[in-house]
């Protein structure tokens, strides 16, 4: 099997080519990719498959098919929508500009150029109310945000940096009964930013793309605002983030790092 390793904001990702769709992704197969002594190591994994083998119906001509580290399939990644176009402009099996991406959330328009980075359009955030999140014995309020997949992004003042994000926050399972990603941030500035996140199925990550605009969702609201451009810092990066009345846009790095096969062809 061939494969390309990337990454958005060190947010990294097992890419797999499908053209056929011949390729079953199980569950410990994932797992064993995503692996980071025995396997590749990645956040997760992205087959790029024909739209139009998943669903007749689709106007896009590529599908991200994306899987967490443990092998659960999940709506959408914002990372790793950018870092799969950038894989089809790189290997030719799309132009540079802008183009669709159908995901388990609907199709997302994405653009860029042949370097630099990718800009996708997340669609318009669903605020669904608050919950809370538990870390390290103590209690979270924030803002419950649908991006396809569930967010639950919380403002606090206690420094991100300190908190222990390695196990997984407690959370309201009658609000998330599959699970949430949780998104602790400080304000850092004007329109910033400081997150950290632990996603479901992948544990804490270096990033997270929609929680980067779940983020500035909450941040916004936090600053009685809905619309404006916030830089979220993550411990991969920066990403940026605008809002407006009717959908937002995801802007950041993705870079690809290495290609092989799998397992290795001796």
């Amino acid at each position: 099997m061939r494969f390309v390793k990337g990454h958005g904001t060190e947010n990294d990702f097992v890419i797999v080519p499908d053209p056929d769709g011949s390729i079953d992704l199980t569950p410990g197969g994932v797992a064993a990719l995503c692996d980071r002594r025995a396997g590749l190591g990645a956040d997760g994994v992205l087959r790029v498959v024909p739209a139009k083998l998943m669903d007749p119906e689709q106007d896009a001509e590529w599908f991200m098919d994306y899987r967490n580290s443990d092998g659960g399939v999940a709506e959408m990644c914002g990372n790793g929508i950018r870092v799969f176009a950038r894989y089809l402009v790189a290997t030719g099996l799309a132009e540079a500009g802008e183009f669709g991406i159908a995901t388990r959330a609907g199709v997302k328009r994405v653009h860029l150029g042949d370097a630099g980075d990718v800009t996708v359009d997340m669609g318009r955030p669903a605020v669904l109310g608050e919950s809370w999140a538990e870390v390290g014995g103590r209690r979270y309020h924030g803002l419950n945000v649908s991006l396809g997949n569930p967010h639950l992004a919380c403002v606090t003042d206690v420094p991100v940096g300190e908190l222990d994000l390695t196990r997984q926050p407690g959370h309201d399972h009658a609000t998330y009964p599959e699970g949430v990603n949780v998104e602790l941030l400080n304000i850092a500035g004007d329109h910033a930013v400081t997150m950290r996140v632990h996603e479901r199925g992948s544990g804490e990550t270096r990033s997270c793309g929609t929680g980067a605009v779940a983020t500035a969702v909450a941040a916004a609201r936090n600053a009685g605002e809905t619309t404006g451009v916030w830089a979220v810092h993550v411990p991969g990066g920066t990403l940026t983030v605008t809002l407006d009345e009717e959908t937002s846009y995801l802007s950041g790095p993705a870079v690809l790092v290495a290609s092989g096969d799998y397992p290795p062809v001796l």
